[in-house]
């Protein structure tokens, strides 16, 4: 079932801006009321690594996480294995930031909660058809897999998440009222988007509070099934438009500390974005441009979902790489005086 298949514009419209309106206030609301605790049990404290200088309570997730899986869970069919899957992986993460899991039993619970969401999916939702169902199916667990710990890599600036998660949700949702996307992942994402929103004012510069792992790993979880569901209905190139930046960023670090020989998995500073920060760029200023480009991409990705053409595809693909490649460079030199 598709927005395009509801009734007239009017009601669409305000349909697929309910889980937004919903969802906001329910994540501000219960933010607020969790500070006291996270501040008691889930402080992080800065060290060499850290962007932020005085201990900030962690764990605000949790809020963006309830009050998403609330509204999208009351207004359309969230598959159970993902509700369940989600819960999980913030429970993996609300421990870990309270007490540290050693890094090979985070992956195995993250890897059982994507596992739960890819392998329970009908056998009918392909991207790349000509390739063995159950080799497909591995190459995106191991895909979700990164895409998850990919979040919460790039999660390590305030408002940095929600400049990535609000405008690739936002396009999701837009995509939903179109009907190139499946409602509930569309209802989803809107969800999504407008408790990240009602996060927000806690979260700008200077933080009072940070998302912690219980809040950006289900959050990839969550935003990977839904730019999943994208893929499966045939926009692949979209799919990857869309949360191009992180992908860039992460997997090109990720590449970079193996070359080095450096333990990658541990946490460090060498990430583009907080390169910037060290090369003189402010926080603002970082976050401000990423969220620049990732307008730039969510437009790319819908010009080419709706053009329905393989060259306006390419050419968009093209366009949104000259823009990530711009941004990186720029992030890698020193601000000029």
């Amino acid at each position: 079932m598709l927005f395009a298949a509801e009734g007239g514009a009017t009601g669409l419209a305000l349909f697929a801006l309910a889980p937004a309106v919903l969802a906001a206030p329910i994540s501000a609301c219960t933010t607020w009321l969790s500070m006291p605790l996270l501040q008691r049990y889930a402080l992080a404290r800065p060290n060499a690594r850290s962007s932020h200088r005085i201990p900030t309570p962690q764990g605000g997730g949790i809020a963006v996480i309830a009050a998403t899986l609330l509204v999208a869970g009351s207004l359309a069919g969230i598959p159970l294995p993902l509700i369940g899957s989600a819960v999980l992986i913030a429970l993996v993460g609300l421990v870990d930031d309270i007490r540290p899991l050693p890094v090979w039993l985070r992956l195995l619970l993250q890897a059982a909660a994507v596992a739960a969401v890819v392998f329970t999916a009908p056998e009918t939702l392909r991207i790349v058809p000509a390739l063995p169902l159950a080799a497909e199916r591995v190459l995106i667990l191991i895909a979700g897999i990164w895409f998850v710990n990919l979040v919460n890599f790039m999660d390590g600036l305030d408002l940095m998440t929600v400049a990535e998660v609000v405008p690739v949700t936002a396009a999701l949702g837009l995509l939903g009222w179109f009907g190139d996307l499946s409602l509930s992942a569309a209802l989803l994402a809107t969800a999504l988007c407008g408790a990240m929103l009602g996060f927000a004012p806690f979260n700008k510069p200077i933080a009072k509070v940070f998302l912690g792992d219980v809040g950006s790993l289900p959050i990839g979880l969550l935003l990977g099934w839904c730019l999943l569901e994208l893929a499966w209905h045939g926009h692949a190139a979209a799919a990857l438009l869309l949360p191009a930046y992180y992908l860039a960023d992460s997997t090109i670090t990720l590449f970079r500390r193996i070359a080095r020989r450096e333990q990658f998995w541990s946490a460090h500073r060498s990430h583009f974005y907080q390169r910037a920060t060290d090369n003189g760029f402010t926080v603002r200023q970082v976050v401000g441009e990423v969220f620049a480009l990732n307008l730039v991409l969510a437009m790319l990705a819908i010009v080419a979902v709706r053009a329905g053409s393989v060259a306006v595809t390419a050419v968009s693909l093209l366009a949104g790489a000259i823009a990530i490649a711009f941004l990186l460079r720029r992030f890698s030199r020193p601000q000029a005086p």
